[in-house]
Formats: C-alpha cells, structure tokens, sequence
C-alpha cells in the first residue's frame, strides 16, 4: 500500500524545490573543482638581457636595445583563500607590446577565475584577500588553467602605470586565491 503522502501535490512540490536547489548549489559552487586540475602549457617569451656595451675605452657607449623580449616587472605569488605558487611577469615584446605570463602557477581551480593587473598592494594573509577589487583593475580573461605555464596579452591601450599587482580573482566569490606584486625589474 502506497503512503499518501508522496500523492499531494505540495509534497511534490517540495521535492522539485529541492532538487532545483542542490542542482543551483552544485552549478554556483562547483566543489568538484576543488579536486580537479587544468594544466597548461604554454610556450613563455624567451626573455633578453641587455647586450653588453663596447669594450671599456672610458667613453661610455650608448646602451644596446635587448635582441628580444624583456621582462620589465616581476614577482612571486603570495597565498591568499587558497594554497597559490608561481611567478608573474610583464614581458615587452620587440614590438612594443606587452604581455603578462604566469610562470609555474600552481593554485587550486575555482569557479569563475580571472587574472586581473591591479593598481593594489599584495598583502599577506586574510587582508589581502579581498582589496583587489577596491581600486584599479584590468581583466586579462579567465584563467587558463590552475597549473603551469601560460601567457595574457595585455591591450595596447592599458597604461600599466600604477598597476602594480596581478590577482587570481574569483569573480563569483570577490576573493583572490593568491596575488603578486610586479616590481621594475632590475
């Protein structure tokens, strides 16, 4: 004998009502992400030094445009809502163009990530994970992958004055998995 209860129609509604909820719960949160990898591999600029000047003659001669790209900022990542390793680095092609690569990124995968420049200081710990938004900041596009190698083209009208971080910014939670600060290279 059948139980009454599943033959009214509010019981009914209740189980789409639940269902509709975990199945918005698992599309919003997506937990499988967070044992689940994307690894890229892309290839990076093969980055110039500056060619060495004449020999010493005691004239100092003018210095040698590098024969290549050359990374004009750099830094590491800090940690911030999840476990974030890797270098950043802003590479000025021949061109002129710039472009931001992610050297070595190892970072847990998320809902909605992006790679924002931002014009905020990367602090540590929980402070740092919310700020990057609060000022300045460009979107590069969604994150390529949570591992490895990959590279941003930064628009030709993007005045990187001022930008001085880059941020894993997860759109959907406004949190940052983990920054760099960019500092001039040397």
């Amino acid at each position: 004998m059948r139980s009454r209860l599943f033959r009214t129609p509010l019981t009914w509604l209740v189980v789409a009502a639940v269902g509709t909820g975990a199945a918005l719960g698992l599309w919003w949160f997506q937990p499988w992400k967070l044992v689940t990898d994307a690894e890229v591999d892309e290839d990076l600029s093969v980055v110039a030094t500056a060619a060495p000047s004449g020999p010493a003659t005691g004239t100092a001669a003018p210095p040698s445009p590098p024969a290549g790209p050359t990374v004009i900022r750099s830094g590491a990542f800090v940690t911030h809502e999840h476990d974030t390793s890797g270098t950043a680095r802003i590479v000025r092609g021949v061109d002129g163009r710039h472009r931001l690569e992610l050297v070595g990124l190892a970072t847990s995968n998320g809902p909605d990530l992006r790679v924002w420049l931002t014009d905020q200081p990367v602090r540590t710990g929980t402070a740092g994970w919310r700020v990057f938004d609060d000022g300045r900041w460009v979107e590069l596009g969604r994150l390529k992958g949570n591992r490895g190698d990959q590279g941003y083209e930064i628009p030709a009208g993007v005045d990187l004055t001022g930008l001085t971080s880059v941020s894993i910014w997860c759109k959907r939670f406004a949190v940052s998995f983990g920054a760099a600060p960019l500092a001039p290279a040397a």
